[in-house]
């Protein structure tokens, strides 16, 4: 079984290719907001670079969300229609999720977080258990204040990872019990995708590309600006 995973949910774009021999090949880039341009050049770089065509792919493994919603659009739309083209099914997997798993073996309380933009960020917490980490609720959208506050009130060690706690380190690391991961650990990444859809994929956890839908938690900043004016 092969997967192919893109993530495309933030600044850096990513794309891998990978199975039970783990991942064969890989690349990622963060040229600003080059998704479009720069993804379908990565995917045939690394099928070359693994020696495999694409038809001997099983497994479209993409990042839901939440993120950039341009980046967004461009990575699911890209996977559904190799998914669609190729008869295969799908396997969808948060950002949040992506994040926190370099990490999941500390034994602390993981706070994986992303920058949201306005301000705000995209956060959710996990806890390990065997295999893994588990998430112990819903990815949220709030302000660093907020993300602050809920981390007071749980009152234990915390590792918190992400371009979201980085952007607001120094809210962050004045908290007690709070340490804030390396700045290599700041995005999602297509290496990790594959890993966590394979082991979905052996479950045949896998959904039909038509079912597959993105995670925003808001309305995009068009959309609210439209009815900010329409309101006024």
């Amino acid at each position: 079984m092969l997967i192919l995973g893109i993530d495309t949910a933030t600044v850096q774009v990513g794309c891998a290719i990978g199975g039970h021999e783990g991942v064969l090949a890989s690349a990622h880039s963060s040229r600003g907001k080059r998704h479009a341009e720069t993804l379908t050049p990565a995917i045939d770089f690394i099928r070359r670079q693994a020696r495999i065509e694409l038809s001997e792919i099983s497994v479209v493994a993409v990042d839901l969300g939440p993120g950039l919603f341009t980046g967004l659009r461009v990575g699911i739309a890209s996977a559904k229609a190799i998914a669609h083209g190729l008869r295969i099914p799908m396997i969808g997997v948060t950002s949040l999720d992506l994040v926190a798993f370099p990490v999941r073996f500390t034994s602390r309380l993981v706070v994986a977080t992303l920058d949201a933009r306005r301000g705000e960020l995209y956060y959710a917490f996990y806890r390990q258990v065997p295999g893994g980490l588990q998430r112990v609720a819903d990815p949220e959208v709030g302000s660093p204040d907020d993300l602050a506050s809920e981390i007071i009130a749980r009152n234990e060690e915390c590792l918190l990872v992400g371009d979201g706690a980085i952007r607001y380190a120094e809210l962050f690391e004045g908290l007690t019990k709070v340490e804030i991961a390396d700045r290599a650990l700041a995005y999602p990444t297509a290496t990790s995708l594959v890993q966590l859809a394979h082991a979905r994929a052996l479950r045949e956890e896998w959904v039909n590309p038509w079912d597959l839908q993105p995670l925003y938690l808001r309305a995009p900043d068009a959309e609210i600006n439209w009815t900010t004016r329409e309101g006024g």
